[in-house]
C-alpha cells in the first residue's frame, strides 16, 4: 500500500470523527476521545502499510489526520447551518 493510498485512508477515518468533534464542547472528554481515538489506528495503518517513520511520510499522514478532523468539522458546521459567512443565533 503507496503512502497516498495510506493518506486517503486516514483522511477518510477522520471525517466522522471530526464532524463528532464539531459537536461537542472543546476540550471535554469526547473532544479529546474524537481526536485521540484514530491515534491508533493510523499508526497500525502506517505499520500495515510498511511506511514506517521516514521523513517524507510523517508531514504526508498527519497533514491528512488534521484535513480529515476540519473537513468533518466543517461539513457539519455547513450542514447545522453555520458554515462560512453565517452566524451562530
Amino acid at each position: 500500500m503507496g503512502l497516498w493510498t495510506v493518506a486517503l485512508l486516514v483522511f477518510l477515518i477522520n471525517l466522522p470523527l471530526g464532524y463528532w468533534r464539531a459537536s461537542v464542547r472543546r476540550k471535554s472528554p469526547q473532544w479529546f476521545l474524537a481526536v485521540l481515538i484514530p491515534v491508533p489506528l493510523v499508526v497500525a495503518l502506517g505499520i500495515y502499510a510498511g511506511l514506517g517513520f521516514k521523513l517524507i511520510s510523517l508531514p504526508v499522514i498527519i497533514g491528512a489526520f488534521f484535513l480529515g478532523q476540519f473537513v468533518g468539522g466543517r461539513v457539519r458546521n455547513i450542514i447545522q447551518g453555520r458554515g462560512p459567512g453565517r452566524f451562530k443565533h
